[in-house]
């Protein structure tokens, strides 16, 4: 017999998410990004068990935040002086139920299990959403890959990849990039593949080079994509981009192309920035300078005021929330938005904030923006982009074709406004209307979920 067999109360429900909060918490200790990941799902799927209390009963949300694997490993290589350097290396596949485990890779100081947890937990429902056939994953290193010879980030993929490629493949787990990894870290990891494997296998990286089996805008999909979330919400309230003042965070490959985006539909943006501080340009970013800086030399925001003239300004330290806006897209990096610059951003009269970073806001920041009537995108739908484009780099290359950019953008122009209508028609079936967080949550757990039970994943 089950234990609701009717309808699950309202006490029911919270001592069933409170319970598996304190075994989470037990179990995965010192994690904070995970737990704060897992909170937010939590926190939205009340309306949904209420109404399909069976979903309780099916041992689905104990299931779903346990990983179903997890991979942690050494990373042995040799700097430029011949020192051996050691790194670890992660990789978590957490959920299949809807495809091959599909995430990216992080090399950065700050990666650990935890923050790996925490991404691979939102690429189960960012995926989800995309409506494609992709299971959710994440992995990395703590290796930094700033400062390094291209001969030293050679040897540390070469040598992450002699571990990583006994768990993956493109029917298993497809890995792509994320911070720190971008086509120059692909090409090396694929180089290793094929050199262990002896295969050509396209499908198991996604963000290869266009002339070796990549995709036509997968550079620019991540960013593209949260302007087109964000153009979708502004829609929802008789507005678009054009003459809309934008500040967006970082200055990596999200920002550039959220910046281009933006400027494209007919917004002014104003500010972009990295870790030591940020520029405020008057006459509108000039992204080709930006791509210039950041892409090519590889230098500090610093140097685009230098090279822009009188319109720009750098501000060392501080944060892109001072400067007032109509749009934010904050594009950097976890908890970069706090209460503080959420507040800020309300009293400069900003409409609507779209995150194309993974979990840019803390909890407080987004419950600020939420209560002021902020049209709010969470990650997991608004970056979705980048994702979903990866995977039609598999549909490419699973038929050995190749698309043009019209064809991938028109493409993502259509996943995008899918994944925004999805969000916004889930909020208003469970009585919060224009509430994209408990939407995409909701949405994301509902396809995930019957995915396992039809399975019998359960």
């Amino acid at each position: 017999m089950p234990k609701y067999p009717t309808e699950a109360s309202s006490a029911a429900i919270s001592t069933a998410l409170d319970s598996l909060r304190a075994e989470v918490l037990r179990r995965n200790p010192g994690e904070p990004e995970f737990h704060q990941a897992l909170n937010e799902v939590l926190d939205s799927l009340a309306p949904l068990l209420a109404a399909r209390p069976e979903l309780l009963d099916a041992g689905l949300l104990e299931r779903i935040v346990e990983p179903e694997r997890q991979i942690m490993f050494r990373v042995p290589w040799q700097d430029d002086a011949g020192v051996t350097r050691v790194n670890r290396g992660f990789r978590v596949e957490f959920n299949s139920a809807l495809g091959p485990y599909k995430g990216g890779l992080r090399f950065h100081p700050s990666v650990n299990l935890g923050v790996v947890k925490f991404l691979g937990f939102e690429q189960i429902f960012k995926n989800a959403l995309t409506g494609l056939s992709i299971g959710g994953g994440k992995g990395g290193s703590d290796f930094d890959p700033r400062g390094r010879s291209d001969a030293e980030v050679m040897r540390f993929c070469q040598s992450f990849m002699t571990e990583l490629y006994r768990h993956i493949g493109e029917h298993t787990d497809v890995p792509a990039g994320d911070i720190g990894v971008g086509g120059r870290e692909i090409g090396y990891l694929f180089g290793q593949y094929r050199r262990i494997t002896n295969r050509w296998e396209a499908g198991v990286l996604t963000g290869k080079g266009l002339g070796w089996g990549g995709s036509n805008v997968r550079a620019e999909a991540t960013g593209y994509g949260n302007v087109l979330f964000a153009a979708e919400m502004l829609a929802k309230r008789g507005e678009d981009f054009e003459g809309q003042q934008v500040v967006v965070s970082g200055s990596g490959n999200v920002a550039i192309y959220s910046i281009e985006k933006a400027q494209a539909l007919g917004a002014h943006v104003l500010t972009a920035s990295d870790s030591a501080g940020y520029v405020v340009d008057e006459k509108g970013i000039d992204v080709e300078l930006l791509k210039e800086i950041k892409e090519v030399e590889r230098a500090r925001i610093s140097e685009y005021a230098v090279r822009r003239g009188g319109s720009a300004r750098y501000v060392s330290g501080g944060q892109v929330w001072d400067v007032p806006a109509d749009v934010a897209l904050p594009s950097a990096t976890q908890n970069e938005l706090g209460a503080d610059s959420a507040a800020t951003l309300v009293r400069g009269g900003v409409k609507a904030v779209s995150e194309g970073a993974n979990m840019p806001c803390t909890p407080q920041a987004v419950e600020i923006l939420r209560e002021n009537g902020v049209a709010f995108g969470p990650g997991k739908a608004a970056n979705a982009g980048g994702v979903a484009t990866s995977a039609l780099e598999m549909r490419q290359n699973a038929a050995r074709d190749s698309w043009d950019f019209a064809e991938v953008e028109d493409r993502l122009r259509t996943i995008m406004r899918g994944i925004h209508d999805t969000a916004y028609e889930t909020s208003e079936k469970y009585g919060a209307p224009g509430d994209y967080v408990l939407g995409a949550n909701i949405a994301g757990f509902e396809r995930v979920a019957e995915a396992m039970t039809a399975q019998g994943l359960i």
